[in-house]
């Protein structure tokens, strides 16, 4: 079973489209796009997909982690 719900697909000139099962959600532009490149590179899939949650705001407003 796969447990990805988010992916993202880097756009040259700084530009990264983020997908939740599939469909686009949200597309990061500049500086947000760096920073979002250099945190999510070298992460573990669950720190990624972290990552992607809260870029597209798709994320329980609790305590998680």
């Amino acid at each position: 079973m796969n447990n990805q719900q988010f992916s993202y697909d880097d756009h040259k000139g700084d530009r990264v489209t983020i997908f939740h099962q599939g469909r686009p959600v949200t597309t990061l532009k500049g500086r947000a796009a760096i920073k979002f490149i250099n945190l999510v590179e070298g992460a573990t899939v669950e720190a990624q997909q972290l990552a992607m949650a809260r870029a597209t705001g798709n994320f329980k407003r609790g305590n998680e982690r």
